[in-house]
């Protein structure tokens, strides 16, 4: 069994209308939500040792508050930007089999798609929440469509959906 987090990334700046979709930074909101998120799932003892993100600033930046406090080094996969639940899914079929907690960092709506599809359960999935996934499989190449089931629903806010 092995567990797959897909994280949204947290709140991000729209007030420089100039800058492209991709270089958006995050905001206050989502500089604090970041970090914040990070220690939550440490202190809750989720603990990814594989982090995959988004090339875009705001989700590169989200995932790197969850490398720093879990000393992982992030990757980064351009295909994750503005990704469909598909391709988030075929991303996570090709982690290093030795991950058992492997960590997504991307966007929506493709977050909320994934989960929906990967688990059959349908969420609100709002900046910054990660979905604690648990997977049925011995290699990530094994997943599939409904082959997990969602554990948890972490938000900033401090809710959460089981």
């Amino acid at each position: 069994m092995k567990t797959l987090l897909l994280a949204r990334h947290a709140k991000s700046d729209w007030g420089d209308p100039a800058l492209a979709d991709h270089d958006r930074p995050l905001n206050a909101r989502g500089r604090r939500d970041a970090p914040d998120m990070a220690l939550r799932l440490r202190d809750e003892g989720i603990r990814p040792t594989h982090i995959v993100s988004s090339t875009a600033v705001r989700a590169r930046t989200t995932a790197a508050e969850y490398g720093a406090v879990h000393g992982v080094e992030v990757v980064h996969e351009p295909l994750l930007y503005a990704a469909s639940a598909r391709s988030i899914l075929a991303a996570a079929s090709r982690l290093p089999d030795e991950a058992e907690v492997a960590m997504l960092v991307g966007h929506n709506p493709g977050m909320h798609d994934a989960v929906a599809e990967l688990t059959g359960t349908f969420v609100e999935f709002p900046t910054c929440a990660v979905a604690e996934c648990r997977v049925e499989v011995d290699s990530w190449a094994e997943l599939i469509e409904g082959s997990g089931r969602l554990v948890q629903l972490r938000t900033p806010a401090g809710r959460s959906a089981r």
